[in-house]
């Protein structure tokens, strides 16, 4: 991994290019690897994945040689800023992309571009409705650009560079992404918008209910998922009439970025989204200071909390992610059960808002051996196919410290793990450890001390797991209910009626019920959300989108006309 993992069909730039420098390198340690799940095969690639025209970034050949370079977008205008940003590959530590660092000095632009957006946003029912039919046209092109494997491909690899994880699950994210845009083509866009009429008192009275924008609003979203979250939410808000300045992690940007250079080819007005690289704290000033009607927050408790309250409640909520399922008493398709139980717990090496985070196994699997089996399963996690990776947000010290705390609870236990990777040149800033699990009664969370460290969320490849038997359910009940989080969750049962005591009694705003049940992957038909919050917000669906990018407003008409014979009554 000197520079990238590329493909043969860059062994036909010119040998003294970077890119051939940068390829030539990648391809022979891939060679000597002998890795072959990670990529299709390299005569395979060779005629078909060219670098699409809209692009800017080579996913396969930025390294040290040959950095890639980033811009932002304001007023509809590529810029950079006065300083600029590092971004490092996350497997050998090598500068692989030169960013724009946004500093407080320079946003006096960025804060006028906010303010200025009309309060009745861009487009609204009664104003500029001709902006619904050219955004469903947009997204109809785009989702038809993203069906070119060149592209589809381009979208895969860029995210696989900037957030390693496994093929199948970095080509995931460019499939939804196409087939919201799918969804959301043509007339849809307008369908969103759909107002009601309610009849008045007497003739030309009506009741309007119809759907209006922000104005300026706020897009913040984390690097897990550097282009379906950001260019989902994105789009969302232009959908509803708002103008959007959009900032996802720096280390990931370059992927939302190209998203737009893709949306500008498809017809997206350029003006409609602002793109900016800076740090947090910058971010947080714009919003500030820009007035930001509506900002949508993905990430971090702590950072969702201080949103709230410096933009005085006008915030939705995706946010922290510590995730339950529990197995019930039947025990059934117990292969299916324990793949998909690992597949949750340490798919993207545990970095999903929704990955499973603390595991109640019931006696009747802990017998049928289900976590001897996620033993085996976690134990064929590698490097070399990324189905396990470097942790981007928690060192490989601090990992190992909330294991060592973890395993203090009376009565825990480590199930399997628990040690770091070796052979690597992940850099010492990230995690590399194994899948790891600790276990413990459920007799040991009643310790509020013990609740705490247990269910701390640790956004990497660690789960806890809780054993509990028959009698027991209202321990597990009074445990769901106590954690702060409630975003994901699963029950593995097909018991109706054991279905309905758990789901009836807890709020996870998007949960898998039944024996197929997991936390993870959802498509892009059905909300994904929290739930138990008024600032919960959600993506995928019009019930999501409207619900964080618009507001109703209702619009009474009273035409008349007054009849010959009204006397008004003085009152």
């Amino acid at each position: 991994h000197s520079c990238s993992s590329g493909h043969a069909r860059l062994e036909a730039a010119p040998a003294s290019s970077p890119r051939s420098a940068c390829a030539m390198l990648a391809v022979r340690a891939l060679r000597s690897s002998g890795s072959r799940a990670l990529f299709p095969t390299l005569s395979h690639v060779r005629a078909r994945h060219a670098v699409p025209a809209w692009a800017t970034v080579d996913p396969d050949a930025m390294c040290g040689a040959n950095p890639a370079v980033g811009q932002n977008l304001l007023a509809g205008e590529w810029t950079g800023a006065a300083a600029t940003a590092d971004v490092i590959d996350p497997l050998n530590g090598e500068v692989m992309a030169k960013v724009p660092d946004v500093q407080e000095s320079e946003l006096g632009p960025w804060v006028e571009r906010l303010r200025s957006c009309p309060r009745s946003g861009l487009h609204n029912p009664l104003k500029n409705p001709e902006r619904y039919n050219m955004l469903g046209a947009a997204c109809a092109k785009a989702s038809e650009e993203m069906r070119k494997p060149e592209v589809q491909y381009f979208f895969s690899r860029l995210i696989q560079r900037l957030t390693p994880k496994s093929w199948v699950q970095a080509n995931g994210e460019p499939t939804i992404t196409r087939k919201f845009l799918e969804n959301y083509s043509c007339d849809q866009v307008r369908f969103l918008a759909r107002s009601f009429g309610v009849p008045g008192d007497h003739t030309g009275q009506m009741s309007n209910g119809i759907r209006m924008p922000y104005g300026g609003c706020g897009v913040v979203t984390p690097f897990n998922f550097p282009l379906e979250i950001p260019a989902l939410q994105t789009m969302s808000a232009v959908f509803m009439g708002n103008q959007v300045t959009t900032k996802v992690d720096e280390k990931v940007q370059l992927c939302i970025e190209q998203f737009l250079r893709m949306m500008h080819h498809a017809g997206l007005p350029k003006t409609d989204v602002d793109l900016i690289y800076c740090k947090g704290p910058v971010m947080n000033k714009l919003l500030v200071d820009g007035n930001s009607r509506m900002t949508l927050f993905t990430g971090s408790q702590g950072v969702a909390e201080k949103l709230c309250r410096d933009l005085n409640g006008r915030v939705k909520l995706e946010d922290a992610g510590f995730d339950w399922k529990v197995l019930g008493p039947d025990v059934a398709d117990f292969d299916f059960v324990a793949w998909q139980s690992d597949q949750d717990a340490y798919s993207f090496s545990g970095q999903k808002c929704s990955a499973q985070s603390m595991l109640f196994v019931h006696e009747n699997w802990d017998k049928a051996g289900i976590v001897e089996r996620l033993r085996e399963h976690a134990s064929t996690r590698n490097l070399k196919d990324l189905t396990i990776g470097p942790v981007l947000t928690w060192s490989t010290e601090r990992i190992m410290a909330h294991m060592e705390a973890c395993l203090k609870i009376p009565g825990a236990s480590l199930a399997f793990g628990g040690k770091p990777l070796e052979g690597h040149s992940i850099p010492p800033r990230y995690g590399a450890v194994q899948p790891t699990a600790v276990r413990l009664p459920i007799e040991s969370l009643k310790d509020p001390a013990v609740f705490k460290v247990a269910t701390s969320e640790l956004f990497g490849p660690f789960q806890v797991i809780v054993d509990w038997k028959d009698g027991q359910l209202p321990l597990v009940l009074e445990a769901l209910n106590s954690m702060e989080n409630h975003l994901t969750a699963g029950v593995v049962s097909n018991d109706v009626r054991f279905l309905n005591e758990v789901v009836g009694n807890t709020i996870s705003g998007t949960t898998y019920a039944g024996l197929r049940a997991r936390t993870t992957a959802a498509p892009q038909q059905h909300w994904f959300g929290p739930s138990g919050d008024p600032r919960a917000g959600g993506i995928h669906t019009p019930e999501a989108i409207k619900l964080c990018w618009s507001s109703h407003r209702e619009v009474i008409y009273d035409f008349g006309p007054v009849g010959s014979e009204w006397k008004g009554t003085q009152s």
